[in-house]
């Protein structure tokens, strides 16, 4: 089981603008609304490494809003534990993590709009990322 399965039995994430797989994957991103997805993938951590040096620096997380993707899972989007704080997330079937993105500074996403694999998420500040559910480290356009 790999760190980001260990949080998310939990439903932490850390705190850090970034994307995680449940393979272990994890990688910077920040909001950019100058990029049309609304999201950049930076570079790749590693996230054992960063939970050894602060194995507290997590957020709790819960869903506000979710879209059933029937046998292929759901989404998922919601808060952390602070205000300022969003993730948006897909979970398989039995709601295990496949993938999810944390947001320090983006406010609770409450609204989800699906078209194909492109789901594009809100803030309730306003802030759109779309994302290819099957691989969101890649650019989606919806």
């Amino acid at each position: 089981m790999t760190a980001i399965e260990r949080l998310w039995e939990d439903f932490q994430l850390p705190i850090r603008d970034a994307l995680h797989c449940a393979d272990g994957r994890s990688c910077d991103v920040e909001l950019d609304s100058d990029v049309p997805n609304g999201l950049r993938v930076l570079a790749p951590f590693e996230l054992d490494e960063m939970l050894e040096s602060d194995p507290s620096w997590v957020s709790s997380v819960d869903g506000l809003i979710e879209v059933d993707l029937a046998s292929k899972g759901l989404l998922w989007g919601g808060e952390g534990s602070y205000g300022s704080e969003g993730f948006i997330a897909r979970l398989a079937p039995d709601r295990a993590l496949v993938w999810a993105i944390f947001f320090t500074e983006s406010n609770p996403f409450d609204r989800i709009q699906l078209s194909g694999n492109a789901a594009t998420f809100r803030s309730t500040s306003g802030f759109d990322v779309t994302v290819d559910i099957d691989d969101p480290g890649t650019s989606a356009s919806g």
